[in-house]
């Protein structure tokens, strides 16, 4: 189980987005981008494209069509959407915490939040992207560390469960979570790296 947490370069901004797990669960309002097809269970390289993509379709959007104003809840338990208006058939929706693979805040796009959810571990493409605009670069970075803290606690749990001699019911797909908590130029600094080194 994976986390990029840098610490060691926390700026103030960082200290006002940190979230304890005591502080969930956190309701945020967002704007529902959509979701996209992920090639992979976690990284910015497999959030990037599906989220570029969501975002164009969004600003081309007729001017009679509005993204869903939402409620995202992130708790221990996992993300619950309930979108607020225009009212849908489906209203609401939840992905249980072990179902959630990586959660990011976007380097491009830095108010968008995209995560990765495993659908099913069985299907051609059981990995899907699903973003959401925020109202401000700082609220999808919130957003991020409150996925962290969900993490955090999933972990705890895992592991505990692990040493009471009980079967551990998790797919092995979905042992490995990860969040990134670096900012949109670390992560931007860190694919220039990549990009160089290969």
């Amino acid at each position: 189980m994976a986390s990029n947490n840098n610490t060691s370069s926390s700026s103030p901004t960082d200290l006002d987005s940190q979230v304890n797990v005591e502080d969930l669960p956190i309701t945020f309002k967002v704007k529902y981008i959509g979701s996209e097809v992920a090639r992979g269970l976690w990284g910015i390289k497999y959030t990037r494209r599906p989220v570029d993509h969501m975002v164009g379709v969004a600003k081309n959007l007729p001017p009679n069509k509005v993204l869903p104003n939402c409620d995202l809840t992130v708790s221990v338990t996992g993300v619950q959407l309930e979108i607020i208006s225009p009212k849908a058939s489906i209203n609401n929706w939840s992905h249980p915490i072990d179902t959630i693979s990586y959660g990011v805040q976007d380097l491009v796009y830095t108010r968008v939040f995209a995560m990765i959810v495993v659908k099913d571990d069985a299907s051609p493409h059981p990995y899907d992207v699903h973003a959401f605009v925020c109202d401000s670069r700082a609220m999808a970075r919130r957003l991020t560390f409150a996925l962290a803290a969900a993490f955090q606690d999933y972990s705890r749990r895992v592991k505990e469960a692990a040493g009471d001699d009980q079967i551990d019911t998790i797919t092995p797909a979905r042992q490995k979570f990860a969040i990134d908590l670096r900012t949109p130029e670390e992560i931007q600094a860190g694919e220039m790296d990549q990009e160089t080194e290969a």
